[in-house]
């Protein structure tokens, strides 16, 4: 089973930007995306064979996420627990074998601005995910906005503290993976150095000053299962790249 997972930044934009033809070249059995900055309607693109989920924020033209699956789900949930609803981060499907989760989770914001909002948001996700985790195994994807490690991101230094490079947005995902999850890029490929997130600034993405920032983590009861993860970091249409997971499900 393959999953793609891509921020793209704008959906309607990017669908100016060949991602009919991307859609289709990856093929996917699950695609995920996030920040749509979209309502529901406002983008037409319905590929043949596949069920359409968004989550928009109420807030117009800002975040939200969207998943195209060939698997109808059991469910559909929104949020976490009735909980962060309103920015539309959060989008579960829920299936015999396993449950997805996509999620575009909050950025801290310049001088650590929302940091407090982000750490809650980090506490309550693991909390949901072990819960769910618990019941049967779990693939969690997305942007997560955190380069875990040195390893990844261009310029550890120079960021040390920078929103998604903070000790306590490190700190959280250590924890998170502490709890029974595995970056599935990481566990494939430890050494391997790179990025799915480029700045527009600067020339960044023209000279590979990126971060890795966007994740398929899964519980590790799926630890056996996992066949590959890869970064399309030639894809271009965002200031992220699409990654992905190949696994036996």
């Amino acid at each position: 089973m393959k999953l793609i997972s891509w921020n793209v930044n704008g959906f309607r934009a990017v669908l100016q930007k060949n991602f009919s033809e991307t859609f289709s070249a990856l093929d996917a059995d699950f695609f995920c995306i996030q920040e749509t900055k979209m309502q529901e309607g406002q983008a037409v693109f319905a590929p043949e064979d596949y069920h359409i989920y968004y989550h928009s924020a109420d807030k117009k033209g800002y975040s939200g996420t969207g998943i195209f699956a060939k698997h109808a789900p059991d469910s559909v949930v929104t949020g976490i627990n009735g909980t962060h609803t309103d920015e539309g981060r959060v989008l579960t499907l829920h299936y015999p074998a396993f449950t997805l989760v996509n999620c575009y989770v909050p950025n801290a914001q310049p001088e650590l601005k929302r940091l407090p909002y982000r750490m809650q948001f980090e506490d309550d996700m693991r909390t949901y995910l072990s819960a769910l985790k618990q019941e049967k195994p779990v693939i969690y994807c997305g942007d997560l906005n955190v380069a875990h490690k040195e390893i990844d991101l261009r310029h550890p230094k120079a960021n040390a503290g920078n929103p998604g490079f903070s000790p306590q947005e490190r700190e959280k995902m250590t924890a998170l993976l502490s709890a029974g999850f595995i970056d599935t890029y990481r566990y494939k490929y430890p050494d391997r150095v790179q990025y799915t997130w480029w700045s527009y600034l600067r020339s960044a993405r023209l000279t590979n000053a990126g971060w890795r920032i966007d994740y398929f983590l899964v519980s590790d009861d799926l630890q056996k299962n996992i066949i590959d993860a890869v970064i399309h970091d030639d894809i271009p249409g965002s200031d992220h790249c699409p990654v992905e997971l190949d696994i036996a499900l």
